[in-house]
């Protein structure tokens, strides 16, 4: 599986420029490539981020979360979530599985990763609790 040099180039965006607030990436099947499928504006909030992870199809996305902690410190946390729906197709979760780790090495700096298949595995309350 190949990833698309966009993917990389607009994670070290959010990472260091903090250009947006988060990225969908999709596996296009047809060329066997990771591309970007969506980008968040850096004014964009955590639901609209869950709102546009489709309800019946995998993605890998990247968030910047920023959060403080209980000593009062603003911090920020670049989470990796592997989004796969048990309303996927099969062929589609396995392709995704397999192709995850190979994805996130090309991205340095991710600090949390996350599994979920269904919207109540990222709420915002463990995102909070991964956070800290």
């Amino acid at each position: 599986m190949a990833v698309n040099d966009e993917c990389k180039l607009k994670f070290l965006e959010l990472k260091a420029k903090r250009n947006y607030r988060f990225i969908v990436f999709k596996i296009e099947e047809r060329i066997q490539q990771v591309m970007v499928d969506r980008l968040g504006k850096p004014d964009e909030s955590y639901e609209d981020f869950t709102a546009c992870l489709p309800a019946n199809e995998c993605r890998y996305a990247v968030f910047d979360f920023d959060f403080t902690t209980d000593e009062n410190c603003k911090k920020s946390k670049i989470f990796f979530i592997a989004w796969s729906p048990d309303t996927s197709k099969v062929r589609s979760k396995m392709l995704y599985a397999s192709s995850k780790d190979r994805f996130k090495r090309e991205l340095d700096g991710i600090q949390v990763e996350l599994q979920a298949t269904d919207p109540s595995e990222i709420s915002m309350d463990i995102i909070k609790g991964r956070a800290l």
